[in-house]
């Protein structure tokens, strides 16, 4: 696994070279029964994730696409990541406090053209800038928590890979 360049990667990424054929390295995790994990196949897409009496909010899961290189090797592109409706709703909840910043910077900036008090717009943006940081740790904290399960996610695809 390649180090990834900064600390601030939400969603780590890593690719293997694998010296067996693609169908082999699907049909292994499909065959591979451990209770701790569930893994689901579709086409060569492979998603592993904690049962439900292992999983907490900020479990991540990981994503696995299995491209063939030649008759005897693949390659494994890997992409870490929270449940996808917790991302969802993390982005969504990130989209409305960017629209709300630019739409109160918008009316402080009418309010200074027309000469008028704006005084409430600029308190409202700072809160929102404290909400964006408020988010980001929030987000920072939940990414710390689930790295240990990380591990033993990335732990369970390499006994699988590796037979």
């Amino acid at each position: 696994m390649k180090p990834l360049p900064n600390e601030i990667v939400l969603r780590p990424r890593f690719q293997l070279d694998v010296p067996e054929h693609k169908e082999k390295v699907l049909q292994n995790f499909e065959n591979s029964a451990v209770p701790q994990f569930l893994v689901n196949r579709l086409d060569e897409h492979v998603f592993i994730k904690f049962n439900a009496k292992n999983n907490h909010f900020w479990s991540p899961q990981l994503h696995l696409q299995i491209d063939e290189l030649d008759a005897s090797s693949c390659r494994v592109h890997g992409i870490f990541g929270p449940n996808p409706t917790l991302w969802t709703f993390f982005m969504f909840v990130h989209f409305v406090v960017a629209a709300l910043f630019l739409i109160l910077g918008t009316w402080a900036y009418s309010s200074a053209s027309l000469n008028k008090p704006y005084h409430l717009q600029l308190g409202l943006m700072a809160m929102i800038v404290v909400v964006w940081f408020v988010l980001y740790f929030f987000g920072r904290s939940g990414k710390r928590k689930g790295k240990p399960q990380m591990q033993k996610l990335y732990g369970f695809m390499m006994r699988v890979l590796t037979p």
